[in-house]
Formats: structure tokens, C-alpha cells, sequence
């Protein structure tokens, strides 16, 4: 539980902070502990508030924000503490502010750093906690913090590059759907109804879509309910369950681009995750162990953990141990044996993540324009097919006088 306590020193200076503890009496028991005389103890909430639950309460940017601040108070010589209390003040940011000053309650009672965020594995990676637990423990969170900071703007601006990149194919699939509604539900009924009406016999084609708008017409609010009713579990089923997600992600890795783009983007995340890693001074097959929860693909997740439980377990070298694995194009595993050799291995890791973060870039702008043109003449088939079963019933119509 989080208590809020006012309190005076000897010099009958006020102090008023946050504290974690199970009960009011720790809470006592740690002012009496630093010489302080409570005031007001308040119970602001309890275990499990702050920022469990809240699911993306910790943008990436508050994360750059957190990184490249702490690391530029470390590098001008303030202590972590003081940094903490500063960045308290500064953010505005409710879920924040909650774990800083959860971070501050746990570095004044003597607890590791990296705690904190080992408690908040869907906000903070495997590899951001493991990053800070091996600096901490090694004295360099100054030049970690720099490189942390580093590497989530990269995540940031990738995943930026993507989103612009989409952007257009989803606006042109969204205006495609409006127009397609907006004719069957209001423009084509009328028509239908005044061709009914008038005796003429349309075509089949035109009857099938004159039918068509007049059912949406009529059942429009039955038909997209029963859409979000089929559609809610099903997508729900994709997103939240194992079995589902395994399953999306067979299938797309079978499109021919996107096959490229998810292969690349796992490579690139192992690259990047294994360097850092590497480069931070955590034992090899650790470090593998832990790239391989963040690649994002079963098949290279179960390659990685062949390497480290089979191959490098078993004495065998980091090249060896990749050369095993098919999954991996031979230029890469061929990069990793020659650069282990040289004794540059995190190096020549870091110019593979940007080489691919390149390739990332090239295919997801391949994947736009094959995706526009289609969009397009999807759009264009649809107002034809609806203009066609109005002008050859109008034609029939005319060629009657």
C-alpha cells in the first residue's frame, strides 16, 4: 500500500513524501528509523494501483524521456536519488510519477534499481530489466541509460516509419467501405424502388444489387451488430490467445512481403537485443535466453533457444552454435562467427540491426505501393459494379420510347 506521510525532522523542518509498505507500522517504524516526527500518515492506495492495470499507461517516449534524463544527470555528476526526486516534480504523467516514486521508496530502503521494473514485464522489456540490473551491478548506468535511450528512439522512429507507411492504404479501405455503404444504404434504394416500380424487368446483375441495397437498407442495424458480434470474439481470440496469435502469424508469414518484413524485423531485434546485451557484460547464453522472448517469432524464438540450451550449453562456439540453424541466412550466421573470432562481436551486431532496420524501411515502402494500386481498383470495381446496375436498366428503359 502507498502512504502519504507529513512529518518534521530535529530542525522542525516539514518533510511530506510517498511511501510503499504493508501497514501503517512499517511506515512508522521507517520515519522513527531517520529520526522524523510524523504529522499525518494517508493511505493514498492500495498493493496493485499506480501502474499495474493500466495497459499502456508508459509511453515509449516517457521511456526516452526517463533514459536520456537520468543519463544526463548521472554524466554531470548527480546521484541517482536526486535525479529521481527531480524527475518526480517534472512529469506530468499520473502512472509515472507512481513508479518513480515507488522506484524512490524502494532505493531509500536499500532495494536494487532494477527492482521496480522487474514488477512491470509488459511495460518495461526483459531486456530494459536486465540492461539496468547488469549496469547497476557493474557501476555504469550513466553510459547505459545513454544507450537505452538510443535504442528506444530507433524502436520509436521504425515503428513510426511503419504507421506513416500505412497509413494511406487505410484511409483509402475506409473511404472504399463509406462510399460502398453510403450507395447501398441510401442512393441505390431509391433508384431500386422507382425501377420496381416502373414495371422493367433489370437484368440479373442488377437485381442482385438493387436486392442487396435493400436488405442493408432495411436491416443495416441488425447486420453490422451481427458483424461486431462475429467479428468481437473472433478478433479477440487472435489478439489475446496463443493459439490464435500462432495461427495470424502462420498465415502472414506465408504472404510473399510481409513474409520478408516479419523475417527482417525479427533479425533486427535480435541484433540489436543481442548486442546490447552482449555489450552490457551478461553472460552469452543469458543474454540469448533473453533475445529470444523479444524477436516476436516462434521460429526464431525456438532457434534462439536451441543455440543457447543445445548448442552453446554443450561447449560449443557462438558461430558453431549458429551455423546449426537454418532459420538464419548464412550471411548473417557467417557475420557472427567471423566477428566473434575477431573479438568484435557486439560491434559488427550493431551494423546488422541497422542494415536490416534499412531493409525493414525499403519493403514496407514495396508493401505500400503494391497495396495502393489494389485498394484502388477495388475501389474503382465497386462504384463501376454499382453505376453498371443502374445504366443497364435505364438503357433497357430508354430503348423502350
Amino acid at each position: 500500500m502507498l502512504y502519504h506521510y507529513l512529518a518534521s525532522d530535529k530542525e522542525e523542518k516539514i518533510i511530506e513524501a510517498d511511501f510503499d509498505a504493508d501497514n501503517l507500522g512499517q511506515v512508522l517504524q521507517y520515519l522513527a528509523g531517520r529520526g522524523l516526527r510524523p504529522i499525518a500518515v494517508n493511505l493514498l492506495k492500495e498493493k496493485g494501483g499506480g501502474i499495474r492495470g493500466i495497459f499502456g499507461g508508459i509511453k515509449i517516449a516517457d521511456k526516452i524521456f526517463l533514459t536520456r534524463y537520468l543519463s544526463l544527470m548521472l554524466r554531470v555528476g548527480t546521484d541517482l536519488l536526486s535525479a529521481i526526486n527531480i524527475l518526480i516534480a517534472d512529469f506530468d504523467n499520473p502512472v509515472m510519477r507512481n513508479l518513480l516514486l515507488e522506484v524512490r521508496d524502494n532505493l531509500s530502503r536499500g532495494r536494487p534499481f532494477y527492482e521496480t521494473f522487474a514488477k512491470y514485464p509488459k511495460i518495461f522489456s526483459p531486456v530494459f530489466i536486465n540492461l539496468v540490473k547488469a549496469a547497476e551491478a557493474s557501476g555504469n548506468l550513466q553510459k547505459t541509460f545513454e544507450e537505452l535511450s538510443v535504442s528506444l528512439e530507433q524502436e520509436a522512429e521504425l515503428r513510426g516509419r511503419i504507421q506513416s507507411a500505412l497509413i494511406y492504404p487505410i484511409v483509402l479501405l475506409v473511404i472504399s467501405l463509406l462510399v460502398f455503404v453510403f450507395l447501398s444504404t441510401f442512393a441505390l434504394p431509391k433508384i431500386a424502388k422507382a425501377f420496381l416500380e416502373s414495371g422493367v424487368n433489370p437484368p440479373f446483375f442488377s437485381r442482385v444489387v438493387f436486392g442487396t441495397s435493400l436488405f442493408l437498407k432495411n436491416h443495416l442495424i441488425a447486420f453490422l451488430t451481427t458483424i461486431f458480434i462475429i467479428c468481437g470474439p473472433g478478433i479477440y481470440f487472435f489478439w489475446k490467445n496463443p493459439v490464435g496469435r500462432r495461427l495470424s502469424s502462420q498465415f502472414f508469414s506465408r504472404l510473399p512481403v510481409i513474409k520478408k518484413i516479419n523475417r527482417d524485423l525479427a533479425i533486427q531485434r535480435f541484433a540489436s537485443t543481442f548486442g546490447a546485451l552482449m555489450k552490457a557484460g551478461l553472460p552469452v547464453i543469458e543474454a540469448i535466453r533473453i533475445t529470444a522472448d523479444v524477436v516476436g517469432t516462434q521460429k526464431f524464438r525456438l532457434s534462439l533457444l536451441r543455440i543457447a540450451d543445445e548448442g552453446l550449453a554443450k561447449g560449443l562456439t557462438i558461430g558453431d552454435a549458429f551455423r546449426r540453424e537454418t532459420v538464419f541466412p548464412k550471411a548473417v550466421t557467417n557475420l557472427v562467427a567471423i566477428s566473434e573470432k575477431a573479438g568484435h562481436l557486439d560491434e559488427v551486431l550493431h551494423t546488422l540491426a541497422d542494415f536490416y532496420t534499412t531493409n525493414i524501411n525499403a519493403s514496407v515502402r514495396s508493401l505500400v505501393s503494391v497495396l495502393e494500386p489494389i485498394l484502388l481498383i477495388v475501389m474503382g470495381l465497386l462504384v463501376a459494379s454499382i453505376a453498371l446496375a443502374v445504366i443497364v436498366p435505364v438503357y433497357q428503359l430508354t430503348a423502350q420510347f
